[in-house]
């Protein structure tokens, strides 16, 4: 406690600087790959305001969330602990064992249906140390009984336990804890201005408001105009050849040019906009840490296959890169160099004990067990050398397979629960994960692999089991057919969303059109 008061102390020319409590601002995409950003090099996407988060704060160019699905990682942003920790390894409501229908050599394992009331949540800390809290948007840890007013937010809106928007992006929204608006109402900006509303209405105290959007995630909608803007910005360099490839067990989009989801992308922006605008009109921008990142990476096999996360591999659901590497902005006024980034490997665990030190409040090691305060990076300095580590016995529905993760330094391990082989790449070298090379270095393969075995074995880590009803025969036509006729599909639905006289359904622009 002594030694944080000090460190924020030294701080100067900053509000953080006179012993006062930031506040917080807590920003949370779904489904949003970290390629996705105009300040990682999207070409399509305009994020100007979630650019401006990165760019004067610190940009974590190693940025992990702790699973490529959306409910594990979000329990770890809460708690501090890895999923194998918490219990929730996997989606709310993905089957497990026997009820699991797919034709597949394991059954995905028991996980657990909600955040657990034994955990200290993130709100519940800041909330004990004199912080009003506020939530909106997505929330997907659980039904009645463990939802963001049972785990410390006090004010919530829209929280609840879907993972996707009940009424779509655009008003009635049909959520039982965010009334309907106008009619045609967009969602993302809905939740901004909520989150605004708190801000003025507790500027004189230090808060914690988290925006969790649902955007990107599907339904993927937009308006007419934004579907206009960039169907004609894709246009000007119209993609040649095939947009999707196979990769393993499904197609996986090679190509940013998708007018809906970029049109998502803006209007998620603007929401990012109306927050921090709030933010410098109150005055409270110097006095105020902003953190923006996301719970997996973006949908470029399964859902709606609407972006595409090359360099990466993969996206949600998948063990590559793509699925776990995240956007991982922390901005702390005084504290923070603009422009200044960070090449240490760090995750969503890890945003617990940051901002309690921020806040000037005693660390809780028994609680955030598996994360670090960044605090030492932000004021750049160096923090300890550890691994990191990833566990998911499940199958996601974007084709991801059941496996185990290791980080460590510039290696990957992948360790695969269907038959036990490894995949190895220096990411360095090897951005893309293309050339594994566990046969080649056996012995730092079976090293990493043992590190890995000890943390599955000491965390009591539950390993999927063999599915007797597997029929490999079977198994491998349908992969045959299905991922060729899907394909196929795939190509020509995607290439209608660029013709010029492309109509959606009638109520897919929101409900102002219904009329038509």
């Amino acid at each position: 406690m002594i030694k944080t008061i000090v460190t924020l102390l030294s701080i100067s020319c900053c509000a953080l600087a006179q012993n006062k409590s930031p506040n917080f601002v807590f920003i949370l995409a779904d489904d949003l790959g970290i390629m996705d950003m105009s300040v990682e090099g999207s070409t399509l996407h305009e994020t100007p305001h979630i650019d401006s988060i990165a760019n004067e704060g610190m940009r974590f160019t190693e940025g992990y969330s702790t699973c490529q699905v959306c409910s594990p990682s979000r329990a770890s942003i809460m708690t501090g602990k890895y999923p194998v920790n918490h219990g929730v390894t996997d989606y709310i409501g993905a089957p497990v064992g026997l009820a699991w229908k797919g034709n597949d050599k394991v059954l995905p394992s028991e996980y657990k249906r909600h955040l657990g009331h034994e955990e200290t949540t993130l709100p519940e800390a800041l909330l004990a140390g004199g912080y009003k809290t506020f939530f909106a948007g997505k929330w997907h840890l659980g039904d009645k009984g463990s939802h963001p007013e049972d785990h410390g937010f006090q004010i919530n809106k829209g929280g609840h336990w879907r993972g996707s928007p009940p009424g779509g992006f655009f008003s009635p929204h049909n959520n039982p804890k965010l009334g309907d608006g106008p009619a045609g109402e967009s969602l993302p900006i809905r939740l901004a201005e909520e989150t605004a509303s708190f801000i003025k209405a507790n500027k004189n105290q230090p808060f914690l408001a988290y925006l969790s959007f649902y955007s990107v995630h599907a339904p993927i909608q937009t308006t007419p105009a934004l579907w206009k803007k960039y169907r004609d910005k894709a246009q000007q360099t119209p993609h040649q050849g095939e947009r999707f490839l196979i990769d393993r067990t499904k197609p996986v989009r090679q190509v940013q040019d998708c007018p809906i989801y970029a049109g998502m992308m803006e209007s998620m922006d603007d929401a990012v906009g109306i927050v921090l605008k709030t933010l410098n009109e109150l005055g409270l921008a110097e006095n105020t840490v902003v953190i923006f990142t996301s719970d997996n990476g973006g949908v470029s096999s399964g859902d709606a296959y609407a972006t595409s996360c090359l360099p990466l591999r993969g996206g949600k659901g998948r063990q590559w890169e793509g699925g776990i590497k995240q956007p991982y902005y922390i901005k702390v006024p005084g504290l923070t160099q603009a422009k200044s980034t960070s090449a240490i490997p760090v995750t969503g665990t890890d945003f617990f004990p940051t901002m309690l030190e921020l806040a000037g409040l005693p660390a809780m090691p028994k609680q955030h067990i598996d994360g670090l305060s960044l605090v030492p990076l932000l004021n750049g300095n160096k923090i300890a050398d550890r691994s990191l580590f990833w566990h998911y016995p499940h199958y996601g529905n974007q084709g991801g397979e059941p496996s185990a993760i290791i980080r460590k330094g510039d290696w990957k391990l992948i360790y695969y629960y269907e038959d036990g082989r490894n995949e190895l790449y220096q990411l360095s070298a090897d951005t893309g994960e293309q050339n594994d090379l566990s046969a080649k270095k056996p012995e730092l393969t079976q090293s990493l692999r043992k590190e890995l075995d000890t943390w599955l074995k000491d965390t009591g880590a539950l390993i999927p089991l063999k599915d007797k009803r597997f029929n490999p025969v079977a198994k491998k036509k349908h992969q045959k057919t299905f991922t060729k006729k899907h394909k196929a599909q795939l190509e020509k639905i995607h290439a209608r969303y660029l013709i010029p006289n492309y109509v959606p359904n009638k109520n897919w622009w929101g409900s102002k059109l219904t009329e038509d």
